[in-house]
């Protein structure tokens, strides 16, 4: 991309961290713009404070002793010289006295003006703003709720389901759905609890809930002048516990008609509040393409890169050139729809185990190959750690392809080939979710994910395809490996034995025949499953990933080996793979196995957390449901149940306790 110069700014403070820090860095790099990165005492060494051409300690690894110090923020932008302040998202970005803050300090907010955060910000006073403007609204109250009982009476006239909604917030913090009164009333406290940790501000409201919802949402971008265009819709039905997991551009929902109509009344919503900079107005819309607003989001959106990648518009660049006073020269007109384009959100989470928060080192780090139609945005390398103070998103993968079909599949391939080793991910389940028959049909709604995987997720199923694909790259690993083991031992004329010979190649519990009847070069000829596959590759045993094709079929399998066993992951299934002979498998199959250990008395935090409350005591008698405690992790509160009727033995973990993964919480009799 060519170089473009910007004379407004010498020198800009991103008042964020990872991966949107990153991502502001590389644009103001490619504008001659020198940065200044802020980083907390968890982020020293971090990869944005070395991105930048400076960096300043601004504090302990808490957000709100560091990245939410507003004047320590300005204190160091002043010191180092910089002009402006990017917000980035998260944090101060939709903080209206920050803003006004760092224009009181002689500086530029890289952002819109406070008056418009102020008014967006609230999500009661934006909503009667938008209904002003001619903006189609969602049913419910327009002033947040005193207690339980006001929600509960405005739920009953409005009508269940509803939803509980944080009054100052977004990003699906505070935020619970109730069917019934007795669900408001178990989860209104929790949304206030995260509505107060997130925000410090706890009020809420109540609105309607549309049934079977889809997620949509408008850019905007604007200068000081009043001009204002959108850029086309970005869909984030794709959700779990309101936070949105896969985004794409444009929607499968919308039509030119239904487009035009958002794009109007986003535009007109913005110039209602004075807005300027790159923005978001979010709607719901049901299946027939009514719509009607949700909040706006005065600030760069994670998802951006879609909008980025179907339109060829970098929106830090335009930021960055209206907060330095420019007029915007796009005109609504310029806007088009180029290909398609689908992000996925890479986060440091368990899926097997209820998706709960992971955190340590990354021990293995590897990105897959990126050029015009794959992009990664990370702010981690291999060595980061993950830690346990901040949002648990390690990185974005983003494809593009000329129709949704071919950025699906290059988005699958990119996750193929994503290696993330020291912590849980969600590769796979990102995986699993984009193969799904549904998401390829584009049948979405926000309940897509509680809906296909109502038991949780338990991992990609091992279907006739995916066996194809392990069991013959299973055996040629191990005849690369037993090659290898052949020339180390000094056995010059190598290992004919290999050849035609009959192997059991156990996927799982299930044991598959499979034999190798030739091999030449980077080539092997696999009978299976009735038939011969090919498989081409130069796999070395030191290599995490085989790359290579089978059947003429591009495929990227993850490795991990350990002495002859591995694992290998490919379209989301990942699954522990041995190589025998018959005979061997035979004699395997009687060894006896060892049973886990009963751990049905005992409570354990499925995830490193802080004990916000434990609702029972010791002698209680509990029943199935019931909540038993309620842990933070990553800022978010997760309610604990009990799985069947017990009594409680004993409490081993108190309010305000830091927990590890699998500590025992209680124990049971």
């Amino acid at each position: 991309m060519a170089r473009v110069v910007c004379l407004m700014f010498r020198k800009i403070l991103i008042a964020n961290r990872g991966e949107i820090a990153c991502r502001v860095i590389r644009t103001a790099k490619r504008m001659g713009i020198k940065t200044v990165a802020v980083y907390s005492e968890a982020d020293a060494g971090a990869l944005h404070a070395r991105m930048a051409d400076e960096a300043v300690l601004i504090g302990r690894p808490p957000a709100a002793e560091s990245y939410l110090k507003a004047d320590v923020i300005i204190e160091a932008a002043k010191r180092t010289g910089a002009e402006a302040i990017h917000p980035g998202f998260g944090f101060l970005s939709e903080k209206a006295p920050f803003a006004e803050a760092v224009e009181k300090a002689g500086l530029v907010f890289i952002g819109p003006p406070p008056k418009a955060i102020a008014a967006m910000g609230d999500k009661i006073e934006s909503k009667k703003l938008a209904r002003a403007a001619g903006v189609s609204t969602v049913p419910g109250l327009d002033k947040p709720v005193a207690d339980v009982s006001e929600a509960a009476k405005a739920a009953a006239s409005i009508g269940y389901p509803v939803m509980i909604k944080a009054a100052a917030g977004g990003g699906g913090k505070g935020m619970r759905l109730a069917h019934s009164e007795a669900e408001l009333r178990e989860s209104m406290q929790s949304a206030i609890n995260e509505a107060t940790a997130s925000f410090g501000d706890g009020r809420v409201f109540v609105e309607k809930f549309i049934i079977n919802p889809r997620h949509i949402e408008i850019q905007v971008l604007g200068d000081r002048t009043g001009h204002t265009i959108f850029l086309n819709e970005r869909e984030c039905s794709i959700q779990r516990r309101h936070q949105k997991v896969i985004e794409e551009a444009p929607s499968p929902l919308l039509d030119e008609k239904t487009r035009a109509a958002m794009g109007a009344q986003a535009v007109a919503l913005a110039k209602a509040v004075g807005y300027h900079s790159a923005g978001t107005v979010e709607f719901v819309a049901d299946q027939q393409r009514n719509f009607y607003f949700l909040e706006m989001n005065t600030r760069l959106q994670v998802e951006h890169p879609v909008t980025e990648m179907t339109t060829g518009i970098d929106l830090v660049e335009q930021m960055i050139r209206i907060a330095a006073g420019e007029e915007l020269t796009l005109k609504q007109a310029d806007v088009t729809i180029d290909g398609w384009s689908i992000e996925a959100r890479v986060y440091a989470e368990d899926p097997a185990r209820g998706f709960v928060p992971s955190i340590g080192r990354l021990v293995g780090y590897r990105e897959p190959e990126q050029g015009a139609t794959l992009r990664v945005d990370t702010g981690v390398e291999e060595g980061a750690e993950i830690s346990m103070f901040y949002d648990p998103m390690v990185a974005k993968v983003i494809s593009h392809g000329k129709t949704r079909a071919e950025a699906i599949a290059r988005l699958r391939d990119g996750l193929d080939a994503y290696y993330v080793r020291g912590i849980s991910h969600n590769i796979g389940f990102l995986t699993d979710v984009l193969g799904h028959s549904r998401f390829g049909a584009g049948r979405l709604s926000t309940g897509f994910i509680a809906e296909e995987f109502p038991d949780g997720y338990a991992g990609a199923a091992l279907t006739p395809e995916a066996l194809k694909v392990i069991v013959p790259v299973a055996l040629t690993i191990h005849h690369r490996l037993q090659k290898r083991a052949s020339a180390i031992s000094g056995q010059a004329r190598g290992i004919p034995s290999l050849q035609s010979a009959a192997f059991a190649v156990a996927v799982g519990e299930v044991n598959h025949k499979a034999s190798i009847l030739a091999n030449e070069g980077e080539r092997l000829s696999v009978a299976f499953d009735g038939g011969t596959i090919e498989v081409e590759s130069a796999w070395a045993p030191t290599q995490r990933l085989f790359t290579g094709r089978v059947d003429g079929r591009a495929v990227t399998v993850q490795v991990d080996r350990n002495g002859t066993r591995c694992r290998l992951g490919w379209r989301g299934v990942d699954v522990p793979v041995i190589v025998r002979s018959e005979r061997a498998a035979e004699l395997a199959a009687r060894m006896p196995k060892k049973k886990p250990p009963d751990l049905s008395r005992f409570l354990l935090s499925p995830m490193p957390g802080l004990v916000v409350s434990i609702p029972v005591h010791e002698g209680d008698q509990v029943k199935a449901g019931q909540p038993l405690a309620v842990v933070d992790a990553m800022k978010m509160e997760n309610v604990l149940r009990a799985e069947r009727d017990g009594k409680v033995a004993k409490v081993r973990a108190a309010k305000g306790d830091s927990l590890a993964v699998d500590q025992v919480i209680m124990e049971f009799e």
